[in-house]
Protein backbone atom coordinates (compact mmCIF):
# COMPACT_ATOMS: atom_id res chain seq x y z
CA UNK A 1 0.00 0.00 0.00
CA UNK A 2 1.32 3.39 -0.97
CA UNK A 3 1.87 5.77 1.93
CA UNK A 4 0.13 9.13 2.27
CA UNK A 5 3.26 11.28 2.01
CA UNK A 6 2.72 14.64 0.32
CA UNK A 7 5.77 14.44 -1.97
CA UNK A 8 4.82 11.06 -3.39
CA UNK A 9 1.22 12.11 -3.84
CA UNK A 10 2.33 15.29 -5.63
CA UNK A 11 4.50 13.30 -8.03
CA UNK A 12 1.63 10.95 -8.77
CA UNK A 13 -0.71 13.89 -9.41
CA UNK A 14 1.81 15.50 -11.75
CA UNK A 15 2.14 12.32 -13.79
CA UNK A 16 -1.63 11.92 -13.90
CA UNK A 17 -2.27 15.54 -14.94
CA UNK A 18 0.41 15.40 -17.63
CA UNK A 19 -1.59 12.75 -19.44
CA UNK A 20 -5.03 14.09 -18.59
CA UNK A 21 -7.11 15.34 -21.53
CA UNK A 22 -10.30 17.21 -20.55
CA UNK A 23 -11.56 16.67 -24.11
CA UNK A 24 -12.29 13.09 -23.09
CA UNK A 25 -15.44 14.49 -21.47
CA UNK A 26 -18.36 16.35 -23.06
CA UNK A 27 -18.02 20.13 -22.98
CA UNK A 28 -20.32 21.98 -20.59
CA UNK A 29 -20.55 25.68 -19.80
CA UNK A 30 -21.54 27.47 -16.58
CA UNK A 31 -23.49 30.70 -16.47
CA UNK A 32 -25.05 32.88 -13.79
CA UNK A 33 -28.52 34.41 -14.01
CA UNK A 34 -29.85 36.92 -11.51
CA UNK A 35 -33.39 37.55 -10.29
CA UNK A 36 -33.06 41.22 -9.30
CA UNK A 37 -36.03 42.64 -7.40
CA UNK A 38 -36.71 46.16 -6.18
CA UNK A 39 -39.67 48.36 -5.31
CA UNK A 40 -40.42 51.26 -7.65
CA UNK A 41 -43.22 53.56 -6.48
CA UNK A 42 -44.43 50.80 -4.19
CA UNK A 43 -44.65 48.16 -6.94
CA UNK A 44 -42.42 45.06 -7.08
CA UNK A 45 -40.24 45.18 -10.21
CA UNK A 46 -37.89 42.69 -11.86
CA UNK A 47 -34.82 43.58 -13.92
CA UNK A 48 -34.91 42.17 -17.46
CA UNK A 49 -32.62 42.54 -20.45
CA UNK A 50 -33.44 42.35 -24.13
CA UNK A 51 -31.06 39.95 -25.82
CA UNK A 52 -29.02 41.60 -28.56
CA UNK A 53 -27.54 38.41 -30.01
CA UNK A 54 -28.60 34.87 -30.74
CA UNK A 55 -30.08 32.64 -29.51
CA UNK A 56 -33.39 34.27 -28.64
CA UNK A 57 -32.47 37.55 -30.32
CA UNK A 58 -34.93 40.22 -29.22
CA UNK A 59 -36.38 38.12 -26.40
CA UNK A 60 -36.46 39.28 -22.79
CA UNK A 61 -34.41 37.39 -20.24
CA UNK A 62 -32.78 37.63 -16.83
CA UNK A 63 -29.47 39.48 -16.64
CA UNK A 64 -26.57 37.08 -16.58
CA UNK A 65 -23.78 35.57 -18.62
CA UNK A 66 -21.01 33.02 -18.83
CA UNK A 67 -18.67 32.58 -15.91
CA UNK A 68 -15.10 33.51 -16.82
CA UNK A 69 -13.71 30.07 -16.15
CA UNK A 70 -10.54 30.05 -14.07
CA UNK A 71 -10.71 33.81 -13.51
CA UNK A 72 -13.69 34.38 -11.22
CA UNK A 73 -15.91 32.61 -8.74
CA UNK A 74 -19.66 32.18 -9.16
CA UNK A 75 -20.32 34.98 -6.66
CA UNK A 76 -17.88 37.28 -8.46
CA UNK A 77 -19.55 36.54 -11.81
CA UNK A 78 -22.97 37.35 -10.37
CA UNK A 79 -21.71 40.62 -8.87
CA UNK A 80 -20.07 41.57 -12.18
CA UNK A 81 -23.22 40.92 -14.19
CA UNK A 82 -25.33 42.82 -11.65
CA UNK A 83 -22.99 45.82 -11.85
CA UNK A 84 -23.06 45.80 -15.66
CA UNK A 85 -26.87 45.84 -15.82
CA UNK A 86 -27.55 48.32 -13.01
CA UNK A 87 -24.55 50.65 -13.10
CA UNK A 88 -23.80 50.00 -9.42
CA UNK A 89 -20.16 50.36 -8.44
CA UNK A 90 -18.34 48.16 -5.93
CA UNK A 91 -19.33 50.36 -2.98
CA UNK A 92 -23.00 50.36 -3.98
CA UNK A 93 -23.01 46.58 -4.36
CA UNK A 94 -22.39 46.29 -0.62
CA UNK A 95 -25.96 47.38 0.04
CA UNK A 96 -27.43 44.71 -2.27
CA UNK A 97 -28.56 41.45 -0.76
CA UNK A 98 -27.23 38.72 -3.08
CA UNK A 99 -27.66 35.00 -2.46
CA UNK A 100 -27.60 31.81 -4.47
CA UNK A 101 -31.07 30.68 -5.50
CA UNK A 102 -30.42 27.33 -7.18
CA UNK A 103 -28.86 25.55 -10.15
CA UNK A 104 -30.60 24.63 -13.40
CA UNK A 105 -29.22 22.10 -15.84
CA UNK A 106 -32.09 20.50 -17.72
CA UNK A 107 -30.80 19.09 -21.04
CA UNK A 108 -31.74 21.37 -23.92
CA UNK A 109 -32.33 24.46 -21.78
CA UNK A 110 -29.79 26.26 -23.99
CA UNK A 111 -29.69 25.37 -27.72
CA UNK A 112 -25.97 26.18 -28.08
CA UNK A 113 -24.52 23.48 -25.86
CA UNK A 114 -25.06 21.89 -22.45
CA UNK A 115 -25.21 24.84 -20.05
CA UNK A 116 -25.74 24.77 -16.30
CA UNK A 117 -26.77 28.07 -14.80
CA UNK A 118 -26.42 29.04 -11.16
CA UNK A 119 -29.19 31.48 -10.36
CA UNK A 120 -28.97 34.25 -7.79
CA UNK A 121 -31.56 36.34 -6.00
CA UNK A 122 -30.77 40.02 -5.41
CA UNK A 123 -32.70 42.94 -3.97
CA UNK A 124 -32.03 46.41 -2.67
CA UNK A 125 -33.75 49.80 -2.39
CA UNK A 126 -33.46 52.62 -4.90
CA UNK A 127 -31.67 50.68 -7.62
CA UNK A 128 -30.77 52.94 -10.56
CA UNK A 129 -32.27 52.93 -14.02
CA UNK A 130 -31.48 49.77 -15.94
CA UNK A 131 -28.95 49.73 -18.75
CA UNK A 132 -27.99 47.04 -21.25
CA UNK A 133 -24.62 45.39 -20.79
CA UNK A 134 -22.84 42.36 -22.22
CA UNK A 135 -24.93 40.93 -25.06
CA UNK A 136 -28.04 42.87 -24.04
CA UNK A 137 -29.29 45.58 -26.37
CA UNK A 138 -31.55 47.10 -23.70
CA UNK A 139 -32.66 46.63 -20.11
CA UNK A 140 -35.79 47.50 -18.16
CA UNK A 141 -37.42 47.35 -14.77
CA UNK A 142 -40.65 45.40 -15.34
CA UNK A 143 -43.55 45.05 -12.88
CA UNK A 144 -43.76 41.42 -11.78
CA UNK A 145 -47.48 41.56 -12.57
CA UNK A 146 -46.62 42.11 -16.27
CA UNK A 147 -44.76 38.80 -16.59
CA UNK A 148 -46.11 35.63 -18.14
CA UNK A 149 -44.70 33.12 -15.67
CA UNK A 150 -47.16 30.41 -16.67
CA UNK A 151 -46.12 30.30 -20.30
CA UNK A 152 -44.31 27.32 -21.77
CA UNK A 153 -40.54 27.41 -21.71
CA UNK A 154 -39.03 28.88 -24.89
CA UNK A 155 -37.55 26.03 -26.91
CA UNK A 156 -34.50 25.60 -29.09
CA UNK A 157 -36.74 25.79 -32.15
CA UNK A 158 -37.90 29.23 -31.08
CA UNK A 159 -34.26 30.27 -30.77
CA UNK A 160 -33.42 29.09 -34.28
CA UNK A 161 -36.44 30.78 -35.84
CA UNK A 162 -37.05 33.86 -33.63
CA UNK A 163 -40.27 35.19 -35.20
CA UNK A 164 -38.50 36.57 -38.23
CA UNK A 165 -41.76 37.70 -39.82
CA UNK A 166 -42.90 39.76 -36.86
CA UNK A 167 -42.31 43.51 -37.29
CA UNK A 168 -39.84 44.91 -34.80
CA UNK A 169 -42.32 47.55 -33.71
CA UNK A 170 -44.80 44.83 -32.73
CA UNK A 171 -42.44 42.98 -30.42
CA UNK A 172 -43.54 43.24 -26.80
CA UNK A 173 -41.37 45.59 -24.75
CA UNK A 174 -41.36 46.47 -21.07
CA UNK A 175 -41.51 50.09 -19.93
CA UNK A 176 -38.59 52.20 -18.65
CA UNK A 177 -36.22 50.72 -21.21
CA UNK A 178 -32.70 52.09 -21.34
CA UNK A 179 -30.14 52.09 -24.16
CA UNK A 180 -27.52 49.37 -24.08
CA UNK A 181 -24.16 48.41 -25.48
CA UNK A 182 -22.54 45.05 -26.18
CA UNK A 183 -19.41 44.69 -24.04
CA UNK A 184 -18.32 41.10 -24.45
CA UNK A 185 -21.28 39.28 -25.97
CA UNK A 186 -20.97 40.59 -29.51
CA UNK A 187 -23.72 41.09 -32.04
CA UNK A 188 -25.82 43.43 -29.95
CA UNK A 189 -27.49 46.32 -31.71
CA UNK A 190 -28.93 49.08 -29.49
CA UNK A 191 -32.51 49.98 -30.28
CA UNK A 192 -34.62 52.94 -29.18
CA UNK A 193 -36.68 52.71 -26.04
CA UNK A 194 -40.39 52.01 -26.03
CA UNK A 195 -42.58 54.29 -23.96
CA UNK A 196 -45.51 51.97 -23.16
CA UNK A 197 -45.89 48.78 -21.19
CA UNK A 198 -46.53 45.55 -23.06
CA UNK A 199 -50.24 45.04 -23.89
CA UNK A 200 -50.05 41.33 -22.96
CA UNK A 201 -48.07 39.36 -20.37
CA UNK A 202 -44.39 39.22 -21.23
CA UNK A 203 -42.86 35.77 -21.86
CA UNK A 204 -39.22 35.08 -21.05
CA UNK A 205 -36.44 33.27 -22.93
CA UNK A 206 -34.78 29.99 -21.93
CA UNK A 207 -36.22 28.57 -18.69
CA UNK A 208 -36.15 31.98 -17.02
CA UNK A 209 -39.87 31.92 -16.17
CA UNK A 210 -39.17 28.96 -13.90
CA UNK A 211 -36.17 30.70 -12.34
CA UNK A 212 -38.17 33.88 -11.71
CA UNK A 213 -40.97 31.86 -10.13
CA UNK A 214 -38.47 30.16 -7.84
CA UNK A 215 -36.94 33.54 -6.96
CA UNK A 216 -40.30 35.05 -6.08
CA UNK A 217 -41.18 32.02 -3.96
CA UNK A 218 -37.85 32.35 -2.14
CA UNK A 219 -38.38 36.08 -1.49
CA UNK A 220 -41.94 35.54 -0.24
CA UNK A 221 -40.80 32.83 2.12
CA UNK A 222 -37.66 34.53 3.43
CA UNK A 223 -39.44 37.68 4.56
CA UNK A 224 -41.63 35.49 6.72
CA UNK A 225 -38.81 34.27 8.94
CA UNK A 226 -35.92 36.69 8.30
CA UNK A 227 -35.70 40.51 8.44
CA UNK A 228 -34.74 40.74 4.75
CA UNK A 229 -37.80 42.86 3.98
CA UNK A 230 -35.80 45.76 5.39
CA UNK A 231 -33.27 45.25 2.54
CA UNK A 232 -35.88 46.78 0.19
CA UNK A 233 -35.88 50.01 2.22
CA UNK A 234 -33.43 52.76 3.03
CA UNK A 235 -31.48 53.06 6.26
CA UNK A 236 -34.51 54.62 7.99
CA UNK A 237 -38.14 53.76 7.33
CA UNK A 238 -41.62 53.81 8.83
CA UNK A 239 -43.71 50.78 9.73
CA UNK A 240 -46.10 51.83 6.95
CA UNK A 241 -43.25 51.60 4.44
CA UNK A 242 -42.23 48.21 5.80
CA UNK A 243 -45.81 47.01 5.49
CA UNK A 244 -45.76 48.16 1.88
CA UNK A 245 -42.82 45.82 1.21
CA UNK A 246 -44.73 42.85 2.57
CA UNK A 247 -47.88 43.76 0.67
CA UNK A 248 -45.98 44.16 -2.60
CA UNK A 249 -44.07 40.88 -2.32
CA UNK A 250 -46.94 38.82 -0.94
CA UNK A 251 -49.52 40.49 -3.19
CA UNK A 252 -51.99 40.81 -0.31
CA UNK A 253 -53.21 43.73 1.81
CA UNK A 254 -52.36 43.51 5.51
CA UNK A 255 -54.23 44.86 8.51
CA UNK A 256 -52.29 47.97 9.54
CA UNK A 257 -52.77 47.63 13.28
CA UNK A 258 -52.04 43.91 13.44
CA UNK A 259 -48.92 44.30 11.29
CA UNK A 260 -47.61 47.16 13.44
CA UNK A 261 -48.13 45.13 16.60
CA UNK A 262 -46.48 42.01 15.20
CA UNK A 263 -43.41 43.85 13.90
CA UNK A 264 -42.73 45.56 17.22
CA UNK A 265 -43.26 42.29 19.11
CA UNK A 266 -40.45 40.46 17.27
CA UNK A 267 -37.16 40.96 19.16
CA UNK A 268 -34.45 42.58 17.06
CA UNK A 269 -36.56 43.00 13.92
CA UNK A 270 -36.53 46.81 13.95
CA UNK A 271 -35.34 49.45 16.39
CA UNK A 272 -36.48 53.01 16.82
CA UNK A 273 -34.21 55.83 15.65
CA UNK A 274 -35.89 58.28 18.03
CA UNK A 275 -36.82 60.48 15.06
CA UNK A 276 -40.01 60.98 13.09
CA UNK A 277 -40.82 61.36 9.41
CA UNK A 278 -40.49 64.81 7.91
CA UNK A 279 -44.20 64.97 7.10
CA UNK A 280 -47.38 63.60 8.63
CA UNK A 281 -49.72 61.17 6.95
CA UNK A 282 -52.10 62.03 4.13
CA UNK A 283 -54.92 62.46 6.63
CA UNK A 284 -52.90 64.57 9.00
CA UNK A 285 -52.13 63.52 12.54
CA UNK A 286 -48.75 62.99 14.18
CA UNK A 287 -45.70 62.19 12.09
CA UNK A 288 -44.75 58.52 11.90
CA UNK A 289 -41.81 57.23 13.88
CA UNK A 290 -38.69 56.16 12.02
CA UNK A 291 -37.04 52.79 12.47
CA UNK A 292 -33.91 51.02 11.29
CA UNK A 293 -33.15 47.33 10.82
CA UNK A 294 -32.34 45.56 14.07
CA UNK A 295 -29.74 42.89 14.75
CA UNK A 296 -32.01 39.85 14.43
CA UNK A 297 -31.07 37.20 11.87
CA UNK A 298 -34.28 35.23 12.25
CA UNK A 299 -37.78 36.42 13.15
CA UNK A 300 -39.33 34.68 16.10
CA UNK A 301 -42.24 34.54 15.96
CA UNK A 302 -42.34 34.58 12.16
CA UNK A 303 -44.63 36.86 10.17
CA UNK A 304 -46.66 34.34 8.19
CA UNK A 305 -48.39 35.13 4.93
CA UNK A 306 -52.14 35.82 5.03
CA UNK A 307 -52.93 32.52 3.31
CA UNK A 308 -50.97 30.72 6.01
CA UNK A 309 -52.21 32.57 9.08
CA UNK A 310 -55.42 34.53 8.92
CA UNK A 311 -54.64 36.81 11.85
CA UNK A 312 -51.78 38.47 9.92
CA UNK A 313 -54.46 40.35 8.00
Amino acid sequence: MRGGGGAGQGADDGEFLAGYDPRDFPAIAVTVDIVVLTLREGVLHLLLVERGGRPFHGAWALPGGFVRAGRESLDAAAARELAEETGLDAADLDRVHLEQLGSYGEPGRDPRMPVVTVAYLAFAPDLPEARGGGDASAAAWVPVSALDLGARRTTAADAVEPQATEPDAARMRPPEQGPGHGIDGGGSVPRPAAAEAPPTPLPLAFDHARIVTDGLDRARAKIEYTPLATAFLGAEFTIVELRGVYESIWGSPLHAGNFHRKVLSVPGFVESTGATAARGGARGGPRARLYRAGDARLLHPALLRPDREDDVR
